[in-house]
């Protein structure tokens, strides 16, 4: 027998939005994989965005995070479309502010799909349009004394 793709796993969950947060705390990788499980999943993918040493040829000393109010309603938004666009089974998105050093975690998404094509896809949707999307901006310090802020990232 073919298999079909009419079982309930091969489509978005009912409540697949498991975990959105703006927070001042560090961020945990263990707590978005854990809240993008799903038994229907047979692929999941995590994209983490850490701060690194350099940036347009400058040395990055550290850098700092802030956010309008409506962040995390920003972020809801757009994993309600990513949720609309692909078979979503579960998806997580966390953005760090404050203060950061040079490797630190400032974003941590989640995405489980029934097939990991999807998964990447849906992933790679969310965190391209929450950088481009949702308003949160970063303060880069440079080893040189100068600084720059950077639209919303």
């Amino acid at each position: 027998m073919a298999p079909t793709n009419d079982h309930p796993g091969e489509r978005t969950a009912d409540d697949p939005i498991k975990l959105i947060a703006v927070r001042e705390t560090a961020l945990s990788l263990d707590e978005v994989f854990q809240a993008v499980g799903d038994d229907a999943a047979g692929g999941t993918a995590l994209f983490v965005g850490t701060v690194r040493n350099h940036d347009g040829g400058a040395d990055v000393d550290a850098l700092g995070y802030s956010c309008h109010p409506s962040a995390e309603a920003e972020m809801r938004r757009i994993a309600e479309k990513v949720v609309a666009e692909y078979p979503v089974r579960a998806l997580a998105a966390v953005h760090r502010v404050g203060d950061l050093r040079v490797g630190d975690l400032a974003v941590v998404v989640g995405v489980s799909c029934p097939h990991r094509a999807e998964a990447f896809a849906a992933c790679r949707k969310l965190i391209d349009d929450l950088k481009h999307e949702v308003p949160i901006w970063k303060h880069q310090r440079f080893s040189d004394g100068t600084e720059e802020w950077v639209g919303a990232c």
